[in-house]
């Protein structure tokens, strides 16, 4: 059974246990050998936007707007609504890094030993809304040891591996990182930073430790997935994207990103990840 935590500072969770055994991340608290923390967050919200922005600037309806990486979300306060469900309505701030009026739901859900993350987006403005949305959840594992995969539910045959460079994708794939339907998890895998998979059939992959089941990750509405670590953490975040950072031949123009998502006035916009714990 699972036991989860989670905060009003963007409506991240803080902890996931199952039988007492912590699952997740534990941010601040996991140092290096130098003293200093691996990475400050646990499972941080990505919205409005996924990834960096070019020069962190985009073009909205011919105004020009700032902001940073994986959008204001993460980094603001929720209103609690219920027990490990959250609500974020636009304010005087969010209106001057991004012109919509909105409201985010983010709901955390328990079966067992599978946890179910939702968002909700509702458009509360009159015109039509465009934004970003992901996941990125950082569980324990200490993929250095190389005794961890990530394998694919169905045969990959047109899957597209992408790498960065500083932040921005690259416009042109890498050459496939599977074998027998697989990503193996190297020491050096994210030396350069995140890998992002476009044109997956699976909507889940599974996490194995020395080929036995670690933890299943189902994303299914999402059409990205990201993987990223830090060099030598003992953590992998497994990050389903609704769309994804600016490539490097942006050309700044927020409503020609690739996969953005649009709402009329009062639409919703509504997706969930699922994650079952072995």
């Amino acid at each position: 059974m699972l036991e989860i935590k989670s905060s009003i500072h963007g409506a991240e969770l803080t902890s996931i246990k199952m039988n007492g055994i912590e699952k997740l991340h534990q941010a601040n608290d996991v140092l290096d050998e130098n003293g200093k923390a691996y990475w400050g967050r646990h499972a941080p919200i990505l919205f409005p936007i996924v990834g960096k922005l070019k020069n962190n600037k985009t073009q909205i309806n011919g105004e020009v707007y700032e902001m940073s990486q994986h959008g204001f979300a993460r980094d603001m306060d929720f209103e609690k609504i219920e027990e490990n469900k959250y609500l974020l309505r636009f304010n005087e701030e969010t209106l001057k890094k991004y012109p919509f009026k909105f409201e985010l739901y983010v709901e955390y859900k328990i079966n067992e030993n599978e946890l179910t993350t939702e968002y909700t987006v509702v458009n509360k403005d009159e015109k039509e809304m465009l934004f970003g949305l992901g996941g990125h959840p950082a569980f324990i594992c200490n993929y250095s040891s190389e005794k961890f995969e990530i394998e694919f539910e169905k045969i990959e045959d047109k899957i597209e591996f992408y790498k960065l460079q500083e932040g921005l994708i690259k416009s042109e794939p890498i050459p496939s990182m599977l074998k027998d339907n697989k990503i193996k998890l190297t020491k050096d895998i994210f030396d350069e930073d995140a890998i992002i998979m476009k044109n997956i059939n699976s909507n889940k992959v599974i996490l194995k430790e020395n080929n036995n089941k670690y933890l299943e990750f189902d994303f299914e509405g999402f059409p990205y997935l990201a993987i990223w670590s830090k060099k030598g953490a003992p953590f992998v975040c497994i990050e389903p994207w609704q769309n994804h950072t600016d490539s490097v031949n942006s050309n700044g123009k927020f409503d020609e990103k690739e996969n953005i998502l649009k709402l009329k006035k009062d639409e919703k916009f509504n997706c969930k990840y699922k994650v079952l714990f072995y």
